[in-house]
């Protein structure tokens, strides 16, 4: 251990360590809630959309999509404009605008105006998802970033939980343009808590202690002013199975554009976000007209795989970290193989709501549980100053998936039937492992 590091450990151990990161966790989960709520209300929205505007499934599948692609239009210039402007900053004018497009879509008086908002929604989003994971980036050591990101991705699971029962209830009591009015609101307060708040690093934050900064910079494992040993990792056989090697972390834009385990990474995100993307715009429509279950039914049933995301996420996050070492490939490889089967599983699921609720909770869950270890993955490739280009880049694997499967599964429906969807689903998570089996698992002590 060198000199400066003993001195950086003992300065961290002799300050007060204060926790205001877990104070910027807790905004980023009410936030990303909200942000994700805006995207999914449509999807439950979207049969009762049909009946005034008639449509096809594929041009409603066409409607769902252009959210996601504003989302990869924006994507990686929203990285750079990070970069350049720092969060703060970049996150509430978007924020401000994602609840503005979020609103006009109740007063949508035609499919083209309707078209044209949810397009905004998602090229005012995009930035938004590139801040948060940078700010994780920021705010939090490595040893706790696996937590961090899984309560940030069970954030964006926890907005569609909560939306079927919610817009099922304004359905019921008012109608479907009701439900964009109710979510346009909290979106610019709370834009506005975050830029007065949430510093861009630790160290420029009021709220945050010299002590905690250096203890989030050095990566010192402190708890009340005490060093904690890292428990050892000894899992030399896994090392061997997801090819953990050290590596050179990529500092420049060309480098991380060039990379295969980034290329390889975001491809396979592309499939996890195609599963997420059809629970959140399609399977209402699924619960609907196949399987006949009335609104409030329907609703509950809806938020099932998003209740297991909310768990999965949290538990993944923690195997992560404290099992795997924060080895993200085992999780990875996992939850693509056992979603795949859960995928496969729906062609014959139960006609009875609770079952099939429980069916779809642990599809969500199985789902989830590598789902954070997508978007951690790339914080072990690149510099702290090149990350957020990383995420854009992840991210816009990721969201194609979400642009182009809507409109794959309207194709498949209007073509086949629900058989097909399920099956082409699967076979995708199948893609999905055997991509992400030949990327590398960056770690700074392997055992191989």
């Amino acid at each position: 251990m060198s000199q400066t590091t003993v001195n950086t450990q003992s300065n961290v151990a002799s300050g007060k360590v204060t926790k205001f990161r877990w104070v910027v966790l807790a905004l980023i989960f009410v936030i990303y809630t909200i942000a994700t709520a805006d995207r999914a209300n449509i999807g439950i929205a979207m049969p009762f959309i049909r009946k005034e505007f008639p449509m096809s499934n594929t041009e409603a599948g066409m409607m769902m999509s252009l959210f996601f692609a504003g989302y990869v239009l924006s994507m990686i210039p929203g990285g750079f404009l990070v970069r350049k402007l720092g969060v703060s900053k970049i996150f509430s004018i978007f924020m401000f605008f994602t609840s503005l497009f979020t609103g006009l879509i109740g007063m949508a008086g035609s499919i083209f105006q309707m078209k044209l908002f949810r397009l905004g929604v998602g090229l005012s989003e995009g930035p938004l998802a590139v801040g948060m994971p940078t700010t994780i980036n920021n705010w939090f050591p490595a040893k706790e970033k696996g937590f961090a990101t899984g309560i940030f991705i069970a954030a964006s699971k926890f907005g569609p939980l909560v939306v079927p029962p919610l817009c099922g209830l304004i359905i019921q009591m008012w109608g479907w343009r009701e439900i964009f009015f109710f979510f346009a609101i909290p979106g610019v307060l709370l834009g506005i808590a975050w830029y007065f708040i949430v510093a861009d690093k630790p160290s420029q934050s009021r709220f945050c202690s010299p002590a905690e900064a250096e203890y989030i910079e050095t990566d010192a494992v402190v708890i009340e002013g005490k060093k904690k040993e890292a428990k050892p990792y000894k899992l030399a056989w896994l090392d061997k199975i997801v090819r953990a090697k050290k590596i050179e972390r990529l500092d420049t834009p060309k480098k991380i554009f060039t990379s295969w385990n980034m290329i390889g990474s975001s491809l396979g995100y592309f499939f996890m976000i195609a599963i997420t993307t059809t629970m959140m715009s399609w399977i209402p429509t699924y619960l609907v007209t196949v399987k006949k279950l009335a609104i409030m039914k329907m609703a509950f049933a809806a938020a099932a795989p998003f209740a297991g995301t909310v768990i999965g996420n949290m538990v993944g996050g923690w195997l992560s970290d404290n099992v795997f070492g924060k080895r993200r490939k085992p999780l990875m490889l996992f939850t693509a193989l056992t979603t795949s089967f859960m995928m496969y599983s729906l062609i014959t699921s139960p006609a009875d709501p609770w079952l099939l609720g429980g069916l779809l909770f642990v599809t969500g869950f199985f789902l989830s549980l590598g789902f954070s270890a997508f978007v951690v993955y790339p914080m072990g490739l690149v510099t702290k100053e090149q990350f957020s280009i990383a995420t854009a880049i992840t991210n816009t694997g990721g969201q194609l998936g979400g642009f182009c499967t809507p409109i794959a599964i309207g194709w498949l429906l209007d073509k086949y039937n629900w058989d097909i969807v399920f099956t082409a689903l699967a076979a995708g998570c199948l893609i999905c492992f055997l991509l992400v089996s030949t990327i590398e698992e960056p770690v700074d002590d392997p055992l191989v």
